[in-house]
């Protein structure tokens, strides 16, 4: 499907190919790229005839110093979503450490580049963490080279297509559900004994786990559970000064869809899609503000961000 001009958009990459790849994915594979650090412009916005002519402007997301001398753990940070928060992050003046499997090893790499151009420190520690051992030895690594964490955000992230229970494979469920709930709440418990009063754990949810997924059912119920459990883990740590917040995004392009969808699908789902309200897909750049805010909001325990460009309400 080509680009729609009407979908109003800074992006010139917002219309996805025809692509597929096989899991994890890579964003190094993606056509055409995905936008980690490029945020629409305050002062275009200002200007509602360069809007009207297609002119909006596209600038680098510039921090401030909000998170300076923080360190943080960041899971799936090697691309999508994890690779703007990391980004975002080293903007505003902390070090972080990615958590990725070793087949994203090139992603892996990209996103250094990105952290270390920000003139922070950037820790790669490849493994999978459907596993306790390489979620405490993650831990043990980013205390080893930074001495202290004050934000872990679980971020990576599985998701299988079928359409029809029936034909469901139950191990594919089973590994769903290691991958992202269990995988969260094992890195949590590995985390929790290092952060102190003010530190923060932030958890990347999914819009799906509050309107459902028809095609993907085992990743948006446990993506539901990971609300849960945000909401949950919030109010038993509350006395300790330890918030804890999530991010619900809308759809976003990462290389998780690809590597979860049938080429045509990629292409079919961007524009016009009626999965996408606003006419197109999310870039991860777009989210990176949500987890700095959240990362920074005294206020924010408990909870859930929804940048979803009003897919779905949440009363």
């Amino acid at each position: 499907m080509g680009k729609d001009e009407n979908v109003h958009t800074a992006y010139k990459n917002y219309a996805p190919e025809a692509q597929e790849q096989k899991l994890p994915g890579g964003d190094v594979d993606m056509e055409p790229l995905a936008e980690h650090a490029s945020l629409l412009s305050s002062l275009a916005m200002t200007k509602v005839e360069r809007w009207h002519r297609g002119e909006p402007r596209l600038e680098e997301y510039v921090g401030s110093g909000k998170l300076k001398g923080k360190k943080a753990i960041i899971t799936g940070g090697d691309s999508g979503i994890g690779r703007t928060v990391a980004a975002f992050f080293a903007r505003e003046g902390c070090d972080v450490t990615i958590g990725y499997l070793k087949e994203e090893e090139k992603d892996a790499q990209e996103t250094k580049k990105l952290v270390e151009a920000a003139g922070q420190k950037c820790l790669l520690v490849p493994g999978d963490l459907v596993f306790q051992e390489t979620r405490d030895q993650l831990v043990a690594a980013h205390l080893k080279e930074y001495q202290y964490l004050d934000i872990l955000v679980n971020n990576a992230s599985q998701q299988i297509q079928c359409p029809d229970i029936a034909d469901i494979d139950m191990d594919n469920v089973e590994h769903t559900f290691k991958a992202n709930i269990i995988q969260y709440i094992g890195l949590t418990k590995a985390a929790i004994p290092h952060l102190k009063r003010g530190d923060v754990i932030i958890n990347t949810t999914s819009v799906t786990a509050y309107k459902g997924s028809a095609g993907m059912l085992d990743y948006s119920a446990s993506k539901g559970a990971m609300a849960t459990f945000t909401r949950s883990l919030a109010t038993q740590v509350f006395g300790k000064g330890i918030r804890v917040c999530g991010v619900a995004p809308g759809p976003v392009y990462t290389p998780l869809q690809p590597a979860s969808r049938p080429a045509e699908q990629m292409e079919d789902w961007s524009v016009g899609s009626s999965s996408v309200l606003n006419g197109r897909v999310g870039q991860p750049a777009e989210l990176g503000e949500s987890y700095v805010y959240l990362a920074t909001s005294e206020l924010s325990t408990g909870t859930i961000v929804h940048p979803n460009s009003g897919q779905y309400f949440i009363p």
